[in-house]
């Protein structure tokens, strides 16, 4: 694939690459790729969520459970992590 740019945009991104320690600038184009895919997975969780059924409020008692089961997956993790 080849990318065509403007002097302004080579300079600033030949900046970037600099700056930022990117060894190429296919690296910081990846990069921004990447970013841009994170900020697309973000957005439709986001919509998906808006436009989901309300449910119950979460509470104080919500977040102790989760916390249970996060100790408890923790717990079970280090068991199987164990030698006999």
């Amino acid at each position: 694939m080849n990318i065509s740019l403007p002097d302004t945009l080579k300079s600033f991104v030949d900046e970037q690459v600099s700056q930022r320690g990117y060894g190429t600038s296919s690296e910081y184009v990846r990069e921004l790729i990447r970013r841009d895919q994170d900020r697309q997975q973000l957005r439709n969780l986001l919509l998906a969520g808006a436009s989901s059924a309300p449910t119950a409020p979460v509470t104080e008692v919500y977040f102790e459970g989760l916390r249970e089961r996060v100790r408890g997956a923790a717990r079970e993790t280090g068991k199987s992590r164990r030698k006999p």
